[in-house]
């Protein structure tokens, strides 16, 4: 494993000597647009693990995804080798259909601090609820980027993020009901505390959320990724293509309904992925919103 083969595969030209925040914004933001956020692992009959070799052959040799597991461990590891102080978080992800928090540590995320300012790094999301910029750890704070504006909140120790969205155009109305588009303006994403974790520490989730019949990765086969101006994704067998601020507060979203013979050519062309084994798209109706 070097850093070079992995700036390699997301194409980060950059300096590797600086450890400040534009630094980090830039590799951040490389990772984001070359690595998909996605689970078809679970839908084409692998296991995923989060051995870090793994997860880097994976990702950087084999040009797969991954969920939040694969690609904030190995973000957290370039930015370590790199001489940032980093460490790693757990959280609770906010479930829109239950308007509840999962109960089970399931989301890994990155804090580096830089100038003795804590940020959270968190390349694993995806959709529109993936930062595009380290987010600075402070209370109450609006901190706009493309996707919208984000915005954390503490209270009693415990952390909340969420995410103020543009309005929506929808040019093909017949998904303008689709159970993926989120209705609520405003949407919370997750809570955590500042308690550090290790990724053995992930390791009954990791197994859990592969197996699960209640698991929502058990039940959509995901594959999403960010682009210069928004992001795309394919979610069983609808693919999304998002722009951001496309018209003054409205983001465009385009909708299309993909036959079985054109998904692997998509996800070829659209998520530069090509997997070794027959993938399987599923969707069964849950709580995933784009």
């Amino acid at each position: 494993m070097n850093l070079e083969e992995y700036f390699a595969r997301t194409g980060y030209k950059g300096s590797t000597e600086k450890q400040d925040l534009e630094t980090l914004t830039d590799i951040f933001q490389h990772h984001i647009r070359a690595v998909p956020f996605e689970n078809l692992s679970i839908h084409c009959g692998e296991e995923i693990t989060l051995e870090l070799e793994h997860v880097y052959n994976k990702i950087v040799r084999r040009k797969r995804g991954g969920w939040c597991m694969e690609n904030n461990q190995l973000l957290g590891w370039v930015l370590k080798g790199l001489g940032y102080d980093t460490s790693f978080l757990g959280a609770y992800v906010f479930n829109p259909h239950q308007n509840a928090y999962a109960t089970l540590m399931t989301h890994l995320v990155v804090k580096v601090v830089v100038d003795g300012k804590a940020y959270i790094v968190d390349g694993g999301f995806g959709v529109s609820y993936q930062m595009w910029q380290p987010m600075e750890l402070v209370s109450g704070k609006d901190q706009p980027q493309a996707p919208g504006v984000f915005r954390f909140t503490e209270k009693n120790g415990v952390w909340y993020l969420e995410k103020m969205r543009r309005k929506q155009y929808i040019p093909n109305q017949s998904f303008s009901n689709s159970d993926l588009l989120e209705k609520k303006e405003c949407r919370k994403v997750y809570m955590f505390s500042l308690e550090p974790r290790t990724v053995e520490d992930f390791s009954f989730q990791c197994t859990y959320l592969q197996t699960s019949p209640d698991s929502l990765f058990t039940k959509k086969s995901i594959c999403t990724l960010q682009t210069t101006d928004g992001f795309r994704a394919l979610i069983g067998w609808t693919l999304t293509e998002t722009t951001y601020n496309y018209k003054e507060n409205m983001d465009l979203v385009e909708f299309v309904t993909l036959e079985d013979e054109e998904v692997e050519k998509t996800l070829k062309e659209k998520f530069n992925i090509t997997l070794e084994r027959k993938l399987v798209p599923i969707n069964v109706k849950g709580s995933y919103t784009i």
